[in-house]
């Protein structure tokens, strides 16, 4: 099993949440985040004063898989995370974690059948 973080742009989630469903990846969680990479924040006029924003708006997605479904979701998320054909600073991570354990509450279930 394993446990993958991807950071987003927001206006990708429909797109990654839809790609997934092709994939039949349907659970997953997501919460909204702020940070920064090589983007270093942006700079904003605001009643004509000028200041640095450097946390910028971004989606985590977690989503625990299967070791069958790792690769695919990987692919799901690159390909409709991605801004335009090559992509751009600011598109985010994915990251692949070891998931040791996973209990469903309501049954008790473990492992991967659990997810």
């Amino acid at each position: 099993m394993k446990l993958i973080i991807a950071i987003i742009q927001p206006n990708r989630l429909e797109a990654v949440k839809a790609t997934l469903a092709e994939k039949e990846v349907f659970r997953l969680t997501v919460m909204d985040v702020q940070g920064f990479g090589q983007q270093h924040g942006q700079t904003e006029v605001y009643r004509g004063h000028e200041f640095t924003v450097n946390l910028l708006r971004k989606v985590q997605l977690m989503i625990a898989v299967n070791e069958e479904f790792l690769e695919p979701t990987i692919e799901a998320i690159i390909a409709a995370g991605r801004t335009g054909k090559e992509g751009e600073i600011g598109d985010g991570k994915i990251f692949v974690l070891p998931l040791e354990d996973c209990i469903r509450i309501r049954t008790g279930e473990r492992g991967g059948e659990a997810i």
